[in-house]
């Protein structure tokens, strides 16, 4: 049974006002958001689009081990400042392995692993997210065409895939520090994220 929509509400933030919507997974009850701007304004033009996977740690807490709170920040401002713009956030904690999983392949990383290879030593895939909720929910959103604010390959196919017409990829370089350069290098060597050598 796929996603339903449930409610909307405006939202005003510290980084402009927005509309959030919730979809529901009724086999699961996971609950997923789409926090969207000024859709009205342009039905049948190209839409700035990002998924953002829950990441508490991160987009609550600070968490300097990612880029995940930057991003998200980054992205509202974004929309903010274009005036039109949709946010996923995909409640798949930790890539998919949920919250738990997380600070487990978190305490191996602080043994010296990567990412990736965290995940692996606890018999979990290295990406476990999924990405079908989101046809349903810009179906439900009337968007046609996006352009997709991301640096991950995986999200461009898996968009395409389901039949989504992803017009532009557009970079999203922020939040590098200290403590995530071997994270984000991870990413780019080991997880094919498209970004440049330069930009860490």
């Amino acid at each position: 049974m796929p996603i339903e929509f449930i409610a909307t509400s405006k939202l005003p933030t510290a980084f402009g006002d927005f509309n959030i919507s919730v979809f529901q997974d009724p086999e699961t009850g996971e609950e997923h958001v789409a926090l969207s701007k000024g859709l009205e304004a342009a039905p049948n033009k190209p839409v700035l689009v990002r998924i953002h996977s829950e990441c508490l740690t991160g987009d609550a807490f600070g968490s300097l081990k990612c880029d995940c709170g930057p991003q998200l920040q980054a992205t509202q401002r974004l929309i903010n400042e274009a005036g039109q713009g949709v946010i996923l956030y995909l409640r798949q904690e930790g890539r998919g392995i949920g919250l738990t999983n997380k600070i487990r392949a978190y305490a191996l990383q602080d043994q010296g692993h990567d990412t990736v290879d965290a995940n692996l030593l606890l018999n979990l895939p290295a990406d476990a997210r999924r990405y079908d909720m989101c046809s349903i929910m810009l179906n439900h959103l009337q968007i046609k065409e996006v352009k997709l604010l991301t640096n991950n390959p995986l999200k461009l196919k898996a968009l395409t895939d389901l039949g989504i017409n992803v017009v532009e990829r557009v970079p999203l370089t922020v939040g590098r520090n200290p403590f995530n350069e071997h994270y984000l290098k991870t990413k780019r060597e080991r997880m094919d994220h498209l970004y440049k050598k330069d930009d860490f």
